[in-house]
């Protein structure tokens, strides 16, 4: 499976070393030269010895989209730290690549959860924060509503 991933932070890059040990071909797009370094980090060979790939360039830009493979792209990680970025490029490859598995980092639980609703794969890590926070807290909570 070719797995094109957008965004090449702490996320981004810990999904594409994942991927790439699975076995899978794995290109990474990021806007930031040096965000390479975290695909590297950790590793006895750099990225690209490894087999993956990287291209500088701007997501919403659809040549830099192109030159890292969104047109043969089996999935597809929108993994910026811009909800709007990720919402758009998720929907260019969904819609005009017509990539299967697109997901989509969406911090704002409200737009996580319309961009759900109409069809996109979000995850929202602060949704998920929310919850286990909220568990933590009742958790601790006896039946009398006081902390124990």
């Amino acid at each position: 499976m070719f797995v094109l991933i957008v965004g090449s932070g702490r996320v981004g890059s810990a999904v594409a070393k994942s991927m790439l040990s699975d076995g899978h071909e794995v290109s990474v797009l990021d806007e930031n030269p040096e965000a390479i370094a975290l695909l590297n980090r950790g590793q006895d060979e750099s990225w690209e010895d490894l087999g993956g790939s990287f291209t500088v360039g701007t997501a919403l830009e659809i040549d830099a989209l192109l030159e890292a493979g969104i047109d043969r792209a089996d999935a597809f990680v929108a993994s910026t730290n811009g909800d709007n970025t990720n919402l758009v490029i998720a929907q260019i490859a969904q819609r005009r690549f017509e990539v299967d598995c697109v997901v989509v980092r969406v911090l704002d639980p409200g737009r996580a959860r319309w961009y759900a609703e109409q069809g996109l794969q979000t995850v929202c890590p602060t949704q998920t924060a929310i919850e286990l926070l909220e568990a933590a807290v009742r958790g601790h909570l006896d039946g009398d509503g006081m902390v124990s």
